[in-house]
């Protein structure tokens, strides 16, 4: 990721329209009431498949309205919460429900008319809210209202905000549907306008993701001055933020992340007092961080990475004792890093990764893709950082103790350094390690598998392209396991023999290429690649392929290896389940010899087939072109004969640069051979 993440917890400050449900009320409820709520459960579908915008799908719905029915008190009902003393329904919150349908003005949720808080967000609802604006100011003493993460679309209308004066939260993020920017939530000038001047009790404003590129930006400056959360990301805002924003005199979240085009400057002075969080990622604030900062005693999170800054990090943010995460990746900052940011002593995340900082190593930390130069001495306290990136500088020397006494460890990447020396055995007693990149190094001796069996919640670890180092392995090596492995990559290294110690495993990406490993891949060596999706195993000394790797392979190198004799069966047989996840074959640069088998036609997914540089021979099947999939296939230097198929004339999928160096092939349709021999690889 190239940045550097001290302990890779991300603060996030959100606010919910719902508080757990009270315990239910002992009052019955209306059944006017009662009957609206049965009358909406019938105009709404329960479906969990679907995904919501963070990529989670709820496996079951939260509150399963399924459950209502006459015979038990509504106000009982899970997600609703009744008035003690009239009986009125004045809550809902059916959040992550999997509720799937639309909301129309006749719906009979609107007929709850003292509603006072509805939470329907992170479900499939959809519709406009222009058209619902109409019943939606019933609610007249309605104070909370979560839509977030749904499937309106449309231009929010200005009466909304005309006749919910009260609301207190509102939240209208993440809807639409995001593969089509004309289905997003939108504000015109006028509708926000609105807004702003209306809702003068409004505390929490969530709108991320909202269409807002008709708003003035002087419209923020009408907003309630009893504004606690103010949430922008990703809105199109344009044109310069206006710095009062920052002055607002109870904010304590503000989040403008994702407008690329907003403008502005950070205040040198006054600055709301209970600010806790600052996110300007991404944006394009310019100049340079004021000393003003400083003065946030109250701020827990500061991202301002991606903007236009410019100059040094004012020695100041040593003092904001609360702080825990801080970004300033990519903002074109540069000179002497202020050692006093080691000082915080709750930081969990540090990213200044991609700017031009200078000076000496410093004594306890360093940070990736800089110009920091020297060795590591010593990371010191705090004890509580899990994650410590220092890729792509220039340290040297060997790997420093002091990392061992980071117990909470949980991810090591010190790649892309000039590191020398032996991997110390007392990194493998990080035992929280679930992630360790030492690649592009100069380490060297043997990683030795009884030490490396100990990081037992190990999923990710790549050692690749340390030319010294290798694998250590004994006899006792089929007893360990590693139960969370998935990834290994140990290309251009010095291995010598597949390692046996992940048998055990649930490897689904395995590199190996560029080593010294001999012989073949037996049923033996295979055993623990069943679920492999990527085996690489270019430029070794391969002679069999004896046994076919794995249950659901889709890439497959072995380019440049010796393998011997017919291509193997299991290979390309379309009978083993694996073999029609194939989409990636490369088998160029053996002593391959006889047919290609025409049951690789049946690769119904393959992308890629490099059989070059190999010695097969016959003819070439006219079933290679209907493979739809296919875009990019190299038979260069064998022996094939014949003419090239008429079957490859019509498939338009194909490149040009299909064949070259065919012996003697005979009654080529012109247009095919214009088209493949006019640009011959190389």
């Amino acid at each position: 990721m190239g940045s550097l993440c001290l302990v890779l917890v991300v603060l996030q400050l959100s606010w919910s329209l719902s508080s757990s449900v009270p315990p239910p009320s002992s009052h019955l409820c209306l059944p006017h009431q009662r009957d609206a709520l049965l009358h909406f459960k019938t105009t709404i579908s329960v479906d969990c498949d679907f995904y919501h915008d963070d990529g989670y799908r709820d496996p079951y719905p939260r509150i399963d309205i399924e459950s209502w029915n006459k015979s038990i008190d509504c106000c009982s009902w899970k997600g609703v919460k009744c008035n003690n003393v009239t009986g009125h329904v004045i809550g809902m919150d059916l959040s992550h429900s999997c509720l799937l349908g639309s909301l129309f003005a006749n719906n009979s949720l609107f007929q709850l008319h003292n509603l006072q808080w509805l939470d329907l967000s992170s479900n499939n609802l959809r519709g406009s809210l222009l058209e619902n604006t109409s019943s939606l100011f019933r609610f007249h003493g309605f104070r909370r209202l979560n839509l977030a993460d749904n499937g309106f679309d449309g231009i929010i209308s200005s009466k909304l905000f005309s006749q919910l004066v009260s609301l207190t939260h509102l939240n209208l993020s993440y809807n639409g549907f995001f593969d089509d920017i004309e289905s997003y939530l939108r504000f015109d000038g006028h509708g926000f306008d609105m807004l702003a001047r209306n809702l003068t009790k409004l505390r929490n404003l969530v709108l991320d993701t909202v269409d807002m590129s008709d708003v003035a930006l002087t419209s923020l400056l009408n907003l309630s001055s009893s504004l606690e959360h103010l949430s922008f990301s990703w809105c199109q805002l344009h044109g310069e933020f206006p710095t009062q924003a920052f002055q607002l005199p109870n904010l304590k979240v503000l989040d403008l992340s994702g407008n690329e085009n907003l403008a502005g400057y950070l205040p040198n002075t006054n600055w709301s007092s209970g600010l806790e969080l600052l996110d300007l990622s991404e944006c394009g604030f310019k100049e340079s961080i004021p000393a003003s900062c400083g003065n946030l005693t109250q701020i827990i999170s500061v991202g301002l990475e991606g903007n236009s800054l410019e100059g040094q990090i004012p020695d100041v943010f040593g003092n904001l004792r609360k702080l825990t995460s801080l970004s300033f990746s990519s903002c074109n900052l540069s000179g002497p890093l202020p050692i006093t940011i080691f000082n915080l002593t709750k930081i969990t995340h540090l990213d200044l990764s991609y700017n031009h900082l200078e000076g000496p190593f410093p004594n306890h930390l360093d940070l990736s893709y800089n110009k920091l130069v020297g060795s590591i001495d010593r990371i010191q306290k705090p004890s509580s950082i899990q994650e410590v990136y220092l890729s792509y500088n220039n340290i040297s020397g060997s790997i420093p103790c002091s990392i061992f006494d980071l117990v909470n460890l949980t991810s090591l990447d010190l790649s892309s350094n000039n590191l020398s020396g032996p991997i110390p055995d007392s990194i493998f007693d990080l035992v929280n390690l679930t992630s360790l990149d030492l690649s592009s190094n100069d380490l060297s001796g043997g990683i030795k598998s009884d030490m490396l069996s100990k990081l037992t919640s190990l999923e990710f670890l790549d050692v690749s392209s340390n030319s010294l180092l290798s694998l250590s392995t004994s006899g006792n090596d089929v007893n360990y396991s590693f139960p969370q492995l998935t990834t290994v990559l140990f290309s251009g290294c010095s291995v010598r023999q597949f390692p046996n110690f992940f048998r055990t495993s649930k490897l689904t990406f395995l590199d190996l290429s560029n080593n010294v490993i001999s012989g073949g891949i037996s049923k033996w060596e295979a055993e623990g690649w069943e679920g492999l999706i990527s085996l690489d195993l270019y430029h070794n000394f391969l002679t069999a392929l004896e046994q076919f790797p794995g249950n659901n392979l889709g890439y497959l190198n072995l380019r440049s290896n010796l393998l011997q004799g017919p291509i193997l069966s299991t290979c390309l047989n379309p009978q083993i389940p694996s073999s029609k996840e194939l989409s990636v074959i490369i088998i160029s640069k053996n002593k391959l010899t006889g047919n290609i088998p025409s049951s690789i036609c049946n690769l119904s997914s393959l992308d890629v087939l490099d059989l070059s540089e190999n010695s097969l021979r016959g003819t070439i099947s006219d079933c290679f072109g209907n493979l739809r999939s296919l875009e990019f296939m190299n038979l260069q230097m064998n022996n094939f004969y014949g003419k090239i198929p008429d079957s490859f004339v019509n498939n338009s999928t194909l490149p040009t640069k299909l064949f070259q160096n065919l012996r003697a092939m005979k009654g080529k349709p012109d247009e095919f051979y214009s088209a493949t021999f006019k640009n011959m690889m190389i």
